[in-house]
């Protein structure tokens, strides 16, 4: 999981007068949102929020961190074992769930650079290791590979890419670098690792070396491990580089569950792999490699930490890549724990977390698991009082994340009839990495998430709302103000890079992730390891707590409300900001014929229909089994049948990972990606697209009224 970056964007206020005068009173709104007397509610919220442990959620991660377990493996399957174990004391209807998918696991990985002279200039990768910390030498540990590389065995001349974004070779292209045959060296970070390999891969390029620099994640930030928390000179960030941007979960199997009984007839040849090999490397490997380059000075917003200047190349350097995959069908595990709902049986609120590891996976994901395992500790003891949840609460912890969110996928595509049904997705992936909450979420939860924190006690003091609201500094002209309200917590849009991608963007299920933050240097090496998280992250666990209880809030309150607490007022609004900023770029590419009327007027209705449900919502009389039914439905009413241009598995028509960022959410994605790539033609028809989905979310909102 990474950092999402939502695009800038304005609001969209053409409708506003209309809205405020639909509004209900202040005064008229209920305490809590979704509920019409919270008074009950409080006492069972104020029982939970007693209940997860600090020091027992430190226990739970010290275990769940002994040992290496990459997705498939024995100690992988432990660890399900143990979180089933976790499942069932609690009182939850427990099973493990098995999928069958094609992962690999690397057989030889070797990187060898030569002077021209034929001089060896570096051989590796070298295996990780600190001093002060051994984590690296157990012999569990995976060598540093990436998931979904091609095999084969290439040799050629070495181009330096920067950080391999788009327009980054783009710039490789205004200096008339060739890439064909070329060996392309980029850093880690500003977009997806797939994503490098993918724009590499349609160059020509004949493989890529992906290394971290350290100006980036290492002592150009502060102090390394095992002193600090950043990257040390030998740490390797391994990872999936699955085209994550065409569909999630497993390669064979786009739409259809991966059950150990499908049929070899029911699966298809991989479309979101990639075909060139690609190794990640230390910056104590990729050292040699970068010094030796020739050719041009980098441009200055190339220059990385290393104590050297950067050259693009080729020249200097020629690099031999040997990488042999075993890819195999493997069995994967979720384990799945359910409690049935009293009232509303069919309608579910899942919450999620992903388990397997690259390596020990203190921070990424175990923190995560810990965090969830807590929660159900406290779910467990409602239970024990005699609660039960109005709607079904089912909490899953997945497996195969990191090798392209396999094993919700999987889940997801499975129930993708039930999930209809789902009122909510509540995501914890890299749960605590330091103090500093942040969250994202489809615009109709963000209020939800932000009154969840208002409940939930900082270890820092006062709330973690307010500590949240005030971790980041004002807003600026390039904030999203239909995402950022002034002087509220900042939140995000959902992109990929998590287990919500197929919930929201796939089965259009209302989705929230939620993390908090510090200096986390060690991502997917052999030292996210517990040792680094009490060091750093953590030390008494306190965050760990703290995310226990938000997560846990999130779940019981949203499967006990009364009306779901959506927002769809905040949600038109955000889409009418999409529209106008997209209309601006239109202009700006030369597209300003485009007629986006049509979609914003749509927008316009839905803001109107919106406003209406909302004053429906808040005197929630009536029917209301109706009335929730019909907000549910307006999520799963921005889906396309017919999916996004060139990757019909995502259909949602407002939220999808970008193409070219992999991670990073790309807002109205059909319509943007089209205006990208100067295509008048399918940018209007994707408009089309996208006022009809709108006006089908309008259509529900006014059915929720009657």
């Amino acid at each position: 999981m990474t950092l999402r970056k939502p695009l800038s964007t304005l609001f969209f206020c053409a409708a506003l007068p209309l809205v405020f005068a639909l509004l209900p009173a202040q005064s008229q709104a209920p305490s809590v949102p979704g509920y019409r007397d919270f008074t009950a509610e409080a006492k069972v919220e104020d029982q939970f929020l007693a209940v997860p442990n600090a020091k027992m959620a430190g226990e739970e991660l010290k275990i769940l961190t002994v040992e290496p377990h990459v997705a498939a493996t024995p100690e992988d399957y432990k660890t399900a074992l143990y979180v089933a174990e976790k499942f069932r004391a609690a009182g939850l209807e427990t099973q493990i769930v098995p999928y069958r998918v094609l992962i690999n696991y690397p057989k030889t990985e070797q990187v060898t650079a030569y002077a021209p002279d034929g001089k060896v200039l570096m051989s590796g990768p070298t295996p990780e290791h600190v001093e002060g910390d051994p984590a690296g030498e157990n012999p569990r540990v995976v060598m540093p590979f990436n998931g979904s590389s091609g095999s084969g065995n290439v040799t050629g001349e070495v181009v330096y890419a920067n950080y391999g974004r788009l327009e980054d070779f783009k710039e490789l292209d205004t200096q008339h670098v060739d890439l064909h045959g070329k060996i392309v060296i980029c850093r880690y970070g500003q977009n997806f690792r797939g994503v490098k390999v993918y724009l590499a891969e349609q160059r020509g390029a004949a493989g890529v070396l992906i290394y971290s620099d350290p100006q980036d994640d290492g002592y150009v930030k502060g102090d390394a491990w095992p002193i600090g928390p950043w990257r040390p000179e030998m740490g390797v960030q391994r990872g999936s580089v699955q085209y994550l941007f065409r569909y999630s979960g497993d390669p064979e199997t786009p739409g259809v569950a991966s059950t150990p009984d499908l049929p070899d007839s029911a699966r298809v040849t991989p479309q979101n792999q990639p075909h060139i090999i690609s190794i990640p490397l230390s910056y104590h490997d990729a050292a040699p490699i970068l010094q030796a380059l020739k050719g041009p000075s980098v441009p200055q917003d190339w220059q990385g930490g290393l104590p050297f200047r950067y050259h693009v190349g080729p020249g200097g350097v020629t690099v031999h890549l040997d990488s042999d995959q075993d890819y195999q069908r493997r069995l994967i595990w979720d384990v799945i724990g359910k409690i049935p709902g009293s009232q509303y049986p069919d309608d579910w609120v899942v919450t999620g977390n992903h388990r397997d590891a690259w390596v020990y996976g203190a921070v990424d994901p175990s923190s995560g698991t810990a965090a969830m395992l807590e929660a159900v500790h406290g779910v467990g003891v409602l239970l024990r009082s005699g609660w039960r949840p109005k709607r079904t609460i089912v909490f899953c912890s997945w497996d195969a994340e990191e090798y392209g969110l396999m094993g919700s996928t999987e889940w997801v595509e499975q129930n993708e009839q039930q999930l209809q049904r789902a009122v909510a997705y509540f995501n914890v992936d890299v749960a605590v990495s330091g103090p500093n909450f942040e969250a994202s979420a489809v615009p109709s939860l963000k209020d939800f998430v932000r009154d969840v924190t208002k409940s939930v006690p900082s270890p820092l003091g006062s709330t973690v709302y307010e500590q949240w609201k005030n971790s980041h500094p004002p807003e600026n002209e390039h904030d999203s103000p239909g995402m950022n309200v002034p002087n509220e917590a900042r939140m995000g849009d959902l992109g990929s890079g998590s287990d919500y991608t197929a919930f929201l963007q796939h089965a259009g299920v209302p989705s929230t992730d939620i993390g908090s933050e510090g200096p986390y240097g060690v991502y997917h090496s052999a030292f996210d390891d517990f040792a680094w998280f009490k060091q750093n992250a953590d030390p008494d666990f306190v965050y760990l707590q703290e995310m226990a209880r938000v997560l846990g809030l999130e779940t019981v309150r949203m499967a006990d409300a009364d009306v779901l607490p959506y927002d769809y007022v905040a949600y038109a609004q955000e889409i009418g900001a999409y529209l106008s900023t997209a209309k601006r770029k239109a202009a700006d590419n030369g597209l300003g014929s485009l007629d986006f009327a049509p979609a914003q007027a749509a927008a316009a209705r839905m803001l109107t229909a919106a406003a209406q449900a909302q004053a429906a919502q808040t005197a929630a009389t009536g029917d209301l089994a109706r009335l929730n039914t019909f907000l549910r439905q307006t999520e799963t009413a921005f889906l396309s049948p017919e999916g996004l241009p060139k990757r019909p598995w995502y259909k949602h028509t407002v939220y999808a990972p970008g193409e070219y960022t992999g991670y990073a959410a790309v807002v109205i994605p059909g319509v943007n990606e089209a205006i990208d790539a100067h295509e008048a033609a399918r940018a209007q028809q994707q408009l089309a697209v996208l006022a009809q989905a709108i006006d089908n979310a309008a259509q529900c909102l006014k059915k929720a009224q009657l």
